[in-house]
């Protein structure tokens, strides 16, 4: 019976792993979709080149630092490139994790930053940044000894890609033509449809994000977590419809997507610690304040982040994390328990928040010094997929005939260059 529960337990986490893994093509339809069609291919490249290197260098450096033996509660100090691991379903578990971080940023930077750039920054984030707060939490560091409580990461993974993602958007700046004097410009995704794929692949992601959380097949625990896990994303749908109906006199599409993500992250520090009208509670609040968070960001602290992900994953996942300390059925606020648990996880937020600032700031800087963190104003209004790709998502024409700057740099053209150069130097007859 060991051997047969130990079997069912590794087939629930590779299955919470593969759905977690699943959610990369949920993001890349999101910030596809809520971009402009020019950037559509810069944007899927960032993403599976994300979860490719991020699963190398975690598997290298990454795992060893959040889950290796302590060091003073700060970070770990063995297991590089899995030495000495036997848990490796474990492991896979966590580096689809550990991407799922990195990834945040691409939606917040989208269409201006340099593609070189992101991917340095993407390297730190998985190899570094990421797997320190990771082992703070989930490592048996020093967040965890005093009591923090992060079930599935709305800490750990949202808020610290959120806030990396906060300080690379305000170090490149915003798009050209989103803010003109005091004016704030919209400028609208190219396909709601896109997007709202991306929300139902990442909802339905979410269910292995915090159901495979419990690392077990426990029927006492998983399907609370699931459902904890269902109300609080329909919750946040409703309070965002309902919210901007009332507020700007129209249901808003992209936010009521958005407040279903915003529900998901509130959840996930205590999806295994509140109980259904807890979760509801969450979700309905998760989506008001992320509604008023991108409004703030948006046009009073004027940092672009073209899909809401600062707000979504960064805003919702303090709210999720402090909810711990009203909501949790054995010691929250609201039950009773005074506001121990709320100070602790106050703490925490603020810890990771100080870590994430810092060391993407200092990345960021060193990335500079070596290549350009954004790219010029001639390839942004050309669009990114000409000039990081030579080519397009969608229009085959431009392909064959041309770039729109007027370069003929096209994938077609590049053919015709080395046929021309084969011809040439054959020998005539």
């Amino acid at each position: 019976m060991e051997a047969v529960q130990s079997s069912v337990d590794m087939l629930w986490v590779m299955l919470g792993a593969m759905l977690v893994f699943f959610m990369h093509a949920g993001f890349a339809m999101v910030e596809s979709g809520f971009t402009r069609s020019k950037n559509t291919l810069n944007i899927l490249m960032k993403n599976i080149i994300t979860v490719s290197l991020g699963s190398i260098l975690y598997f290298i450096v990454g795992y060893a630092l959040m889950f290796g033996p302590s060091s003073f509660g700060l970070i770990g100090t063995e297991g590089f490139a899995l030495s000495g691991v036997e848990d490796i379903g474990f492991f896979v578990f966590q580096a689809v994790f550990a991407a799922t971080c990195a990834t945040i940023i691409s939606g917040a930077v989208a269409e201006r930053m340099n593609l070189s750039a992101y991917i340095l920054l993407t390297i730190a984030m998985t190899a570094v940044i990421y797997p320190v707060v990771g082992h703070w939490v989930w490592g048996g560091g020093w967040l965890s000894q005093i009591g923090f409580i992060d079930f599935a990461g709305s800490t750990v993974v949202h808020l610290t890609g959120a806030v990396a993602a906060f300080i690379a958007a305000w170090k490149i700046g915003p798009r050209i033509g989103k803010y003109s004097g005091k004016t704030v410009n919209t400028i609208p995704g190219h396909s709601l449809p896109l997007g709202a794929l991306g929300v139902f692949i990442l909802w339905l992601g979410w269910f292995g994000f915090n159901g495979g959380s419990t690392l077990a097949a426990d029927p006492a625990l998983v399907p609370p977590v699931i459902a904890n896990t269902l109300l609080a994303a329909s919750a946040g749908v409703i309070a965002t419809a309902g919210y901007t109906r009332l507020r700007y006199g129209r249901i808003d599409a992209s936010l009521t997507m958005n407040g279903a993500l915003a529900g998901l992250v509130g959840i996930t520090a205590g999806a295994a610690n509140v109980s259904f009208l807890g979760a509801i509670a969450i979700g309905l609040l998760a989506g008001i304040i992320m509604t008023e968070a991108i409004r703030l960001l948006d046009s009073k602290i004027r940092v672009d982040d073209p899909v809401g992900a600062i707000s979504v994953h960064g805003i919702a996942g303090i709210w999720g994390t402090l909810a711990v300390g009203l909501f949790d059925t054995t010691g929250g606020l609201l039950y009773g328990g005074g506001t121990e648990i709320l100070g602790l996880q106050a703490v925490g937020v603020l810890a990771v928040i100080a870590w994430a600032s810092l060391s993407t700031g200092l990345v960021l800087f060193a990335i500079g010094s070596i290549v350009p963190l954004r790219v010029t104003a001639e390839d942004e209004e050309a669009g990114l997929d000409f000039s990081e790709h030579g080519s397009q998502a969608y229009s085959m024409q431009d392909v064959l005939h041309g770039s729109p700057t007027g370069r003929n740099d096209s994938f077609a053209h590049r053919l015709n260059q080395l046929g021309d150069a084969s011809t040439s130097q054959k020998p005539t007859s």
